[in-house]
């Protein structure tokens, strides 16, 4: 009739529960379900859920653990969340404390706080990986990717990891959310610095390779000298001892002279002293 109110609804046939952020059950994400139409609700597995009257709204002190649970038909609904860890893979282009321009990709591994799943929902809602995980984490890359040099986030990756983990975990407490791991899966640089790093990685070898021949011709050269000294101490030490063995290596010399100028075909005249053919002469065996 106009005029009149409409009738309350028939006990049995629920309609949706209203959401705090308007998201309507059916553009839930599938972590987090709400079933309305379930008249006793079973919490399976790794879920926690709540409450949501229609009087005071979502229920601050209930939360729903796993298995069977018991409603007031058409006043409550319950809202199934999954609290198990999901990772999620992120990617920003940030840039380092030396100006140069990083692609990083980040891989963290979440969960809501069960403890905290009353206030989540009526601040977050639903989709609440979608609203805060984007925007927190670009936050964080970017503010601990600025303060390292392009080389040092290769170098000091360790510390760099430890640096986004410890701050992104203080970060994700404001929204009720655990981070259980956050791992660097992907650091790249631009092709300008990688070309630049690969030139200057080529010429610090070249580098290395001229000091070494130069250390190689100056070991060389002290072994030449070592070796020369040695011959001239031994030759003297053979004069001194055995004067025969000079006169030997004179006469052998002499033959070498004599079959070089023999297999010329110029003529050389020379004398007997250029031949060492002056064998009995005092001047030779002096």
């Amino acid at each position: 009739m106009a005029g009149k109110a409409k009738l309350a609804p028939v006990p049995g046939a629920q309609a949706d529960p209203p959401d705090p952020r308007g998201i309507s059950p059916g553009r839930l994400p599938a972590s987090s379900t709400a079933a309305p139409s379930c008249p006793d609700p079973t919490v399976e597995g790794g879920q926690r859920a709540i409450f949501f009257n229609r009087i005071g709204g979502v229920q601050q002190d209930t939360i729903l653990a796993e298995g069977l649970h018991f409603r007031i038909p058409w006043f409550q609904y319950p809202i199934i969340y999954d609290i198990r860890a999901r990772p999620r893979k992120i990617s920003s282009p940030t840039g380092s404390k030396d100006l140069q321009m990083v692609n990083i990709s980040l891989r963290v591994l979440t969960r809501p706080n069960a403890a905290e799943l009353p206030s989540m929902y009526q601040r977050l809602g639903l989709d609440y990986e979608e609203r805060v995980l984007p925007s927190i984490v670009n936050e964080v890359l970017k503010s601990v990717v600025a303060k390292f040099n392009a080389s040092q986030l290769i170098t000091q990756r360790a510390q760099v990891s430890l640096l986004i983990r410890r701050e992104l975990t203080e970060r994700a407490k404001d929204f009720s959310l655990i981070l259980d791991d956050v791992a660097i899966t992907e650091l790249s640089f631009s092709r300008e610095y990688t070309a630049a790093v690969e030139a200057k990685q080529v010429a610090q070898q070249e580098a290395q390779r001229a000091q070494f021949l130069v250390e190689k011709a100056k070991q060389e050269q002290k072994q030449k000298i070592v070796q020369a000294e040695g011959e001239a101490t031994a030759a003297k030490m053979i004069s001194c001892r055995n004067p025969g063995y000079i006169k030997l290596r004179k006469i052998r010399a002499a033959q070498n002279i004599s079959k070089t100028i023999a297999g010329s075909q110029n003529r050389v005249y020379l004398t007997a002293d250029n031949l060492v053919l002056n064998l009995q002469d005092e001047g030779f065996t002096r």
